[in-house]
């Protein structure tokens, strides 16, 4: 069943979903750089976080095959308890349902590793079950370039987004005189947007004439 896409997204409509990023997943993906994945991903829990977005974490067969969620995802989240499974489809763990059911948001934002399983299988899934589904493909990471790419054709032809991390955190902010995000946001890119970033500190130190950002 295909959803209607009607208008963009806001933090207040969505729900955040990281699926089985953890270590054995990445050592199979072959289709995105594995340092960039990381940054990509810790980069969209980062702003989750500053938008407030609820946000689920899953983790599949930890301790018998995948090993432990990324620490640097877990570290955005103190505390936070990944959803643990044995299903490839998250949508197939009850635990996992009922927690998108108690959020009660129906956009899905949603990443994974490997796309043509951890994430596909969802996607088609919460489609199914009447959510509008957004996921980020470079957030997300597949065993080939082409098994990534004909798992990302498969979901927008049931009617999936494909976004960016960046797409999505911009599509938050909207507005730059949102002040309440403006500042976390651009320290955000200014810490994982490559180019970007590097346009930020440079029109910050040199038109601006503010202090240069060490990183602290």
């Amino acid at each position: 069943m295909k959803t209607k896409i009607k208008c963009l997204l806001s933090p207040e409509q969505c729900t955040a979903i990281f699926i089985d990023h953890q270590p054995q997943m990445a050592f199979g993906v072959a289709s995105i750089d594995r340092q960039l994945l990381l940054n990509n991903v810790v980069g969209l829990a980062k702003a989750a976080r500053i938008f407030d977005v609820p946000t689920i974490i899953t983790s599949v067969e930890t301790e018998s095959f995948s090993g432990y969620v990324w620490p640097q995802l877990l570290d955005v989240f103190p505390g936070r308890k990944p959803i643990e499974r044995s299903t490839m489809n998250s949508w197939e763990d009850e635990k996992f349902v009922a927690e998108v059911q108690r959020i009660g948001r129906k956009r899905l934002v949603m990443c994974a590793l490997w796309t043509e399983v951890c994430l596909c299988f969802p996607v088609l899934s919460a489609l199914e079950a009447g959510y509008e589904v957004y996921f980020v493909a470079d957030a997300s990471g597949g065993t080939s370039p082409e098994v990534h790419e004909m798992a990302c054709r498969r979901m927008i032809q049931a009617g999936a987004v494909p976004m960016t991390w960046q797409q999505v955190i911009l599509e938050w902010q909207r507005d730059w005189a949102n002040k309440d995000t403006y500042n976390a946001i651009t320290d955000l890119i200014w810490r994982h947007s490559g180019g970007y970033g590097f346009g930020i500190e440079y029109v910050k130190t040199m038109v601006h004439k503010m202090p240069q950002n060490l990183g602290k």
